[in-house]
This record gives structure tokens, sequence and C-alpha cells, in this order.
């Protein structure tokens, strides 16, 4: 699929900024700094990167404003670099869609309901009373539930199943593997074994949500699992039951979220980091990669807990500190008291 060339000054005109240098320089894809070509725009966000300006191939670039004049080139000067790189990227790179229309091989129930001009590929099953919406497509081996609605535009890629009666907004990108609506854990014990808790809510997934490669949301027990507008969840996640995700929230692979956690909106969350069930983590909360939240966070703010990696001696011996941490502590506590009597009693 070829891609059409645009001027700097075309670029500007729709994303803003201020272009130096010629503006009806055209270019027609994004690059690096170190393997872009004559036709290629880069871009510098990052003063580490500043010294391969001077050998960079590039046509046309990004700049800070306090890069500037940092080269001769045409560029486009803007306050953020990279956030002006996300759209021109995008403008240059749209999602690749095959055609409107249901493959031969595709399954779909006579009482599902498919929108004008969407997609569903090669042995895709679209079940009963589902709506799949405009434009949006279903790629090949997905399922989709009875009864579960797609909005509009949605991409929907191989091999990806979302149960019955979830719902999923408009703009939402489910990459291969992912699971929306599969059970949640919930067991009752019952004399010595497991009872199974039969899981009746939804999985709700709000517009222009992103969901990576095998991460799994659980639908919600008796109330709804519910992902915000604009959510952007790496690969291999895994989202509990009745868990709430707040607008704008980006979680990075590997996180755990224990069922009926609540994230507010805006908030970042680090790989691999582990979130306990039935907590509040309010607004604009960023959490470092690696690190176990084992209470509400009603403050916003950044929260760390993992420990730095060291040589493997080293950390043997810090190790064996922390197992005396308790012991230690309270020594410390029976010092404190004798040096408050010792005081008490200087001061007689």
């Amino acid at each position: 699929m070829s891609v059409p060339a645009y001027t700097l000054a075309e670029l500007v005109a729709q994303f803003g900024g201020e272009v130096r240098g010629d503006a009806l320089t055209a270019v027609s894809q994004v690059a690096s700094l170190a393997h872009a070509t004559q036709h290629q725009l880069a871009f510098l966000a990052n003063l580490k990167y500043r010294d391969q300006l001077a050998s960079s191939q590039a046509g046309a670039l990004i700049v800070g404003e306090d890069m500037a004049e940092a080269s001769a080139k045409p560029r486009i000067v803007t306050k953020n670099p990279y956030t002006y790189f996300a759209k021109v990227s995008t403008l240059f790179n749209p999602p690749i869609r095959g055609e409107a229309g249901v493959h031969p091989s595709a399954v779909i129930h006579p009482e599902a309901v498919i929108g004008e001009g969407a997609e569903i590929a090669a042995n895709a099953v679209v079940e009963r009373g589902a709506v799949i919406g405009s434009r949006s497509v279903i790629g090949a081996g997905s399922v989709i539930g009875a009864e579960t609605i797609i909005g509009c535009d949605a991409l929907i890629y191989a091999n990806v199943t979302v149960y019955h009666r979830c719902v999923i907004g408009d703009r939402v990108i489910l990459h291969s593997g992912c699971v929306i609506g599969a059970d949640g854990f919930g067991l009752a014990p019952d004399a010595g074994r497991w009872l199974k808790i039969p899981q009746i809510g939804r999985v709700v997934i709000g517009d222009d949500v992103e969901i990576g490669a095998n991460t799994t949301v659980d639908r919600g027990a008796l109330d709804d699992t519910i992902i915000h507008d604009g959510v952007k969840l790496d690969n291999q996640i895994q989202v509990a039951h009745n868990v709430h995700i707040g607008e704008h929230t980006a979680i990075a692979a590997c996180t755990g979220i224990a069922g009926s956690a609540h994230i507010g909106a805006h908030c970042t969350i680090g790989g691999a980091a582990m979130i306990f069930g039935h907590i509040e983590i309010t607004d604009r909360v960023n959490i470092s990669t690696n690190t176990l939240i084992t209470k509400s966070l009603p403050k916003p703010g950044t929260y760390t807990s993992a420990l730095p990696f060291s040589e493997h001696s080293e950390w043997l011996k810090n190790a064996v500190q922390m197992r005396h941490l308790d012991s230690m502590a309270k020594r410390l506590r029976a010092m404190e008291k004798q040096l408050e009597a010792l005081e008490k009693k200087t001061n007689e």
C-alpha cells in the first residue's frame, strides 16, 4: 500500500507547530535519526541523541523548541516532538484493513447484526444476537459471543475471544489472543472443596481503548468489569472481575489486578506491578514497575516498592539484614525507652 507524501506545510496545517526552512519539503514516512532517508521525517525528543543530527540523512525533522536551531535541515518546531511524531506516524501508517463483507468460511448466526462496511474475516464466529458496528473488523478465527455489542470502527485482530453479553465501544483495538469476558475467579469453600460462583456480570469497554495480545479481562461476578474511555492495556495483563479502570490510564505488560480494585483516571502502572483487590487508587497515580500495592492510594503521586538490583553476594547480605528488621525495630524501641528514662532521671 503506497503512502502519500505530505509537505511540512501540510503537516503543520493539520497538526500545528512551526516550519523552519523549506515548507514545501515533502516526506512520505517517519524513521529514526540513524536510519531515515531523504524522503522520511525523523524526530529528536531526547538530548542524548543530538549527536546523530549531523550524520542523519533525514529529509526533515521534528524538534522541540529548545533545539529549534540545532540543525539547518527543514524542520517542524513543536512543544512536544514525541507526541507530534506519534500523530504524523498515525497519518502515514493507518491500520491495515481488508475488504468489507463476510468471508465465506465465517459463521454468522441469523440473529446477529452486521453493520454497514464491516469486515468478518475467515473462520470468524459471530453468535446469536451479537451486534457488529459499522466499519468494524473481526479478524480471522475470532469469536464474538451471544448478545455482545461491538461499536463502530473497532479493530478485532485474529484469534480474539469476546464472551457473551460484553459491550465494546467505538474505535476499540483488541490484539490477538486477548480474552474479554471469561469467568472471574469466584469460588466459595464448601466442606473441603471449592464451589464455583456463577459470574453474571459483563465486561464493558469504552471508546478508544486498546488491549494488548494475550491480555485477559474477566467479567464481573454480579456487577460489571468496566474499562473506561481511552484506556491502554499492554500485553499479558490480568484484569480480574469487577475491576474498574478510569479514563486514559495506561498499564504496562504482565501487571496483575485483583478483583474489585478501582483504578482512577490518568494513572500509569509499570510492568509486572501487582494490585491487591478491593482497594481504591485515585486519579493521576504513577506506580513503578514491579511495585506491590497492598492498600488504597487516596493521594496522587508516584509509588515505588521494588528494590534496585545488586550483585548476588551483596543481595544475600541485604536479605539477611531484612530478615532481622522486625527484631531490630523492637530493640530500637526498647533502647529509645531506656534513653527517655535516662534523660528524665538526669533532668530530675
